[in-house]
């Protein structure tokens, strides 16, 4: 089935892709469906806990939204999924309004986004400064950490403000519930994860050039590929780092970075400049 250009810009990317689709793609998003369900179902019951629903209501928002962005986006990279930007939001909502106010804040939430989509002003999000965006990461962060001193320490308490200051008064308020129980066990919890993360990190992350004194390196990309160079300041003396690891400082004398394709070995890529500006025009 041929399609034309008006008509591929409005038809969703899961019709477009059934062209080529064959038993082996489907193999593959079958895997990565797996893969990324075992991580979004308990991510989803966790935010819908934090934001003061039950779990089964994040398993249904999970399943139906991952299946509609799936059905109906625009991309075949679309990232959808719970993110823990929304558990103040909604949290703020359910205490004040109820769940019918949730329902109803979320159906203007999508007419904002199908006028936004129409009209073209989803790409003023470029425009916003990345303090802004900073600021907000953080706050967010802050506020849902707040939410979780409740549980973390076993607090005996009714009902958690939805306002910050008012949330952290009652918990202090009430400190004296403390249970030393669960305590242990999420002290524990956060240093098993970290434990975790500093000795079970990726082989090619604790090896690489950036941080075994090879000192100084670049990425390039050509050909579609990323190709990570890492060269000391002595040009007689350099090495070149496999792609797994990522080191892109540059010499703060003369702010380029320092290389010799004579003893790049395999990952001599001559002319960079021109390849890397032709793969950027296509």
């Amino acid at each position: 089935m041929e399609f034309t250009l008006s008509e591929q810009r409005w038809l969703p990317k899961s019709i477009l892709c059934l062209r080529d689709y064959n038993p082996n793609k489907f193999l593959r998003d079958l895997i990565a469906g797996i893969t990324v369900g075992l991580v979004a179902l308990p991510l989803a019951m966790a935010f819908a806990i934090a934001s003061g629903l039950t779990p089964q209501a994040g398993i249904y928002c999970a399943i139906v939204t991952g299946f509609l962005i799936s059905a109906l986006g625009g991309s075949t990279t679309q990232i959808g999924g719970p993110t823990g930007a929304f558990v103040v939001v909604i949290s703020g909502i359910v205490a004040l309004h109820g769940v019918d106010g949730l329902f109803m804040c979320t159906m203007m939430a999508g007419l904002i986004l199908v006028i936004m989509g129409l009209t073209g002003m989803g790409t003023a999000v470029k425009y916003i400064p990345r303090p802004i965006v900073i600021g907000f990461t953080n706050g967010i962060a802050i506020l849902i950490a707040s939410t979780q001193i409740k549980d973390f320490f076993g607090l005996k308490l009714e009902k958690v403000p939805g306002v910050f200051w008012l949330r952290m008064e009652a918990l202090a308020f009430n400190f004296h519930t403390i249970s030393l129980e669960a305590t242990a066990l999420a002290a524990g919890t956060i240093v098993v994860i970290l434990a975790c993360r500093l000795f079970f990190q990726p082989h090619s992350r604790r090896h690489c050039g950036a941080r075994t004194g090879h000192g100084r390196g670049m990425g390039i990309q050509v050909a579609g590929r990323d190709h990570w160079l890492a060269v000391q300041r002595n040009p007689k003396r350099h090495a070149a780092l496999s792609p797994a690891c990522v080191s892109n400082r540059s010499d703060s004398r003369t702010s380029r970075p320092l290389i010799n394709h004579r003893h790049a070995g395999r990952h001599r890529v001559p002319d960079v400049g021109r390849r890397f500006g032709s793969h950027e025009r296509q």
